[in-house]
């Protein structure tokens, strides 16, 4: 089995257990490359890994973190028909990204735009994978209509708003800081600074009171009343996230009265054949605005695998606008 470097949860708890050390990754199996790691993109759903609290799934490395990454291919296993040795692509696994070499599968990888730097390719698939498939598949976001991004300066909250905008929609996001908000305002997206949590109301004035047509919330519990009270008659509410907490009352007259649809969605747990399918849509549709730069993911700092513990401890400080970036060391 090959040698690789990864960075690893020695037990649950803080940024104290990580650690980077040598372990043995699985070769490509039939249909797999395996790809050598550049850099991976830090997740909130790390920090509950190392915590205990977000189990890997079966089947992959339970202390190794990690869920997206762009390297280039080191080998390819059999059946392999698209990619080849010293091909440069990002993907999403269920775990292990943090390592200097992982095993994907090739109908979930998608190539790197030419010209476009790995480590900011890390950040691209959790972030556009999310917000594509729930702006756009699953609530059909379509020109004109109006969407709601909680989290705004988040990586999928940039990444849904520089969306949101591809598509002829008009992007309005939500932040609790107003630095946030204003960075936000600098690259051209409208937000609301939230110190209590409402923003319903500021929505509907800055919306001549239509309100929103989608709502991409990574908040859910704290945020159920303001959501309801903001969406437009017929809107939908894709909830991708529990911030705020996963219980809440629900306000049901509303979302009765208003005809609202509710969606959940997970990229980790499902099966294959959904994650190959929605790399495929996303190569054809996503892909080429990144390509020309009409995209582009908001990478706040790439760190060194040595020091992860300080990414992790950034990202709990909530003091970041975008993505963190941890670079792979191979001989750390």
């Amino acid at each position: 089995m090959p040698h690789a470097r990864a960075v690893c949860i020695r037990e649950p708890g803080g940024p104290e257990v990580l650690e980077v050390r040598d372990v043995e990754v699985r070769s490509a199996s039939r249909g797999e490359a395996l790809v050598e790691v550049a850099a991976a993109g830090l997740n909130r759903a790390d920090l509950l890994q190392r915590r205990g609290r977000y189990p890997a799934p079966r089947g992959v490395a339970p202390d190794v973190p990690g869920l997206e990454f762009a390297g280039t291919v080191r080998a390819a296993g059999d059946a392999v028909e698209r990619l080849r040795p010293g091909d440069r692509v990002m993907g999403i696994v269920g775990g292990g990204a943090m390592c200097t070499l992982v095993a994907a599968s090739e109908r979930e990888l998608v190539s790197v735009p030419d010209g476009m730097p790995l480590d900011e390719a890390a950040a691209v698939p959790e972030a556009f994978f999310t917000a594509f498939d729930a702006l756009v598949l699953q609530a059909g976001l379509g020109p004109g209509e109006v969407a709601l991004v909680h989290a705004a300066a988040s990586g999928v909250g940039l990444a849904a708003m520089q969306l949101a905008r591809a598509v002829g929609a008009h992007p309005v996001g939500t932040t609790r800081s107003e630095a946030k908000a204003a960075r936000c305002e600098a690259l051209g997206f409208e937000a609301i600074a939230t110190t209590d949590g409402r923003f319903a109301d500021a929505l509907h004035w800055r919306t001549g009171g239509r309100g929103a047509d989608v709502v991409l919330d990574g908040v859910g519990g704290a945020y159920l009343a303001e959501n309801a009270k903001a969406l437009a008659p017929l809107g939908r509410w894709v909830i991708i996230g529990t911030l705020g907490g996963a219980k809440g009352e629900l306000p049901l007259a509303a979302i009765m009265t208003k005809r609202i649809r509710m969606f959940g969605s997970v990229l980790r747990s499902r099966a294959a054949e959904e994650r190959a399918a929605l790399a495929r849509r996303f190569e054809h549709s996503v892909l080429p605005l990144l390509a020309d730069g009409r995209l582009r993911p908001v990478v706040d700092a790439v760190l060194p695998m040595s020091q992860v513990r300080e990414a992790h401890e950034r990202m709990e400080r909530n003091d970041t606008f975008g993505k963190l970036v941890v670079r792979m060391e191979p001989g750390a």
